[in-house]
């Protein structure tokens, strides 16, 4: 993420129609590091997915070249652990539900374009 990067527009929905909830503030989460999955043209890999992190999932993250335990201080990133939130990438969320392992969802703070890529009847499976 880069610094001074333009605020998303505020008014963006989720994968059930209404206005999209927060993902999470503590970690600090999103494309934009404002505790939602907001999304916009630059956020080109399509971080609207919020998922509560499992192990398999992290360490799936991890193999495929995304690790997000390992904390980077000098980006201010304390590395996640099971049970925190996050925004993570669509086509990362659908590699790791055609391998079994997918985390579950909040669907209320999960950025409505992800119905582009998956069918509601499945984000439901996994919702909290």
């Amino acid at each position: 993420m880069t610094q001074n990067m333009p605020i998303p527009e505020l008014n963006q929905r989720n994968v059930l129609g209404s206005a999209l909830a927060s993902c999470c503030f503590a970690p600090l989460t999103g494309y934009y590091r404002n505790g939602f999955c907001h999304t916009g043209e630059r956020d080109i890999g399509q971080h609207t997915v919020c998922a509560k992190m499992t192990s398999d999932f992290l360490n799936f993250s991890a193999s495929q070249g995304n690790d997000l335990i390992t904390p980077i201080p000098e980006l201010g990133f304390q590395g996640l652990q099971p049970g925190d939130y996050w925004c993570i990438c669509a086509l990362r969320w659908i590699e790791a539900y055609n391998h079994n392992i997918a985390p579950p969802l909040k669907l209320e703070a999960c950025h409505e374009s992800l119905l582009d890529l998956v069918d509601l009847e499945i984000l439901k499976k996994y919702a909290l």
